[in-house]
């Protein structure tokens, strides 16, 4: 499976330029061979919460016709970052992951929200799991501040998920938290993990990218730099079920003494 990783900036509060930049990465990545584009966080608005009534996506409308169209026309999957949206009378931080025929296969809301950007003052969070399948493979998919819980990204691999994707804004302050909660997920799960940070900076934060791929074993296969960039990443599916063989940590979990 060839993966393109986007990592790019992010115009604050201008959807339009947004979806221009998005567009025209996901062309780049697709001509590069990719069959599977994986988008950062927030792409659509930034991190511009007090405007999210007049900037965020209503219902997801145009994001999803948006994803559509190019996964269908460039006939690849795309796990859709995710984008500000509104529904009904609360705005939310929302996934869609839509595959090579242009069909949207599963929307995520954020589960855990991140009060140091301020998320619970302006968003919902969601209250389900993010598992769905693509070329028959399982995978999940969380964002971003989701990764400092341990028991959520268990909680897909426990699912069959292979593959967990975190798009992220993740600030260069923490950097060095991105770089190692995401190969503990790796190891703790036995599974490969791909992150997409963005890069650039909005009025409050800075942002350095190194989105990364890594591997069950805990490899680090690629890493990204703190510019635009797209990774591209052929990753071997069946190392998962080799890593889980040789050490069976799911088998040997004893559920009882957790609760």
């Amino acid at each position: 499976m060839k993966i393109a990783c986007v990592q790019l900036d992010i115009e604050f509060g201008n959807p339009k330029e947004n979806f221009k930049r998005v567009e025209k990465k996901i062309r780049e990545a697709a001509l590069q061979g990719a069959n599977l584009i994986v988008l950062p966080e927030m792409w659509n608005t930034g991190y511009d919460l007090t405007r999210l009534e007049d900037i965020a996506d209503d219902k997801g409308v145009k994001t999803k016709e948006f994803l559509v169209k190019l996964a269908k026309e460039l006939h690849t999957h795309i796990v859709g970052g995710s984008v500000s949206t509104k529904k009904k009378d609360s705005f939310y931080n929302t996934m869609y992951i839509v595959n090579h025929s242009g069909e949207l296969i599963a929307e995520y809301d954020k589960a855990h929200l991140f009060k140091l950007m301020d998320e619970h003052l302006y968003l919902k969070a969601g209250d389900s799991k993010n598992i769905f399948m693509l070329d028959e493979v399982t995978m999940g998919g969380v964002i971003c501040y989701d990764l400092r819980f341990p028991e959520w990204f268990r909680a897909h691999s426990l699912n069959g998920a292979k593959i967990i994707f975190v798009p992220a804004q993740w600030p260069s302050a923490r950097i060095d938290h991105w770089k190692i909660l995401l190969q503990a997920r790796a190891i703790e799960n036995q599974c490969y993990i791909v992150a997409v940070n963005r890069v650039g900076e909005d009025p409050n934060n800075q942002f350095n990218g190194n989105s990364m791929v890594i591997a069950p074993w805990g490899d680090i296969v690629w890493v990204g730099n703190e510019e635009e960039t797209i990774g591209l990443v052929d990753i071997d599916l069946n190392l998962v079920e080799e890593v889980r063989g040789r050490i069976p940590v799911f088998q040997d979990r004893r559920e009882s003494l957790y609760k």
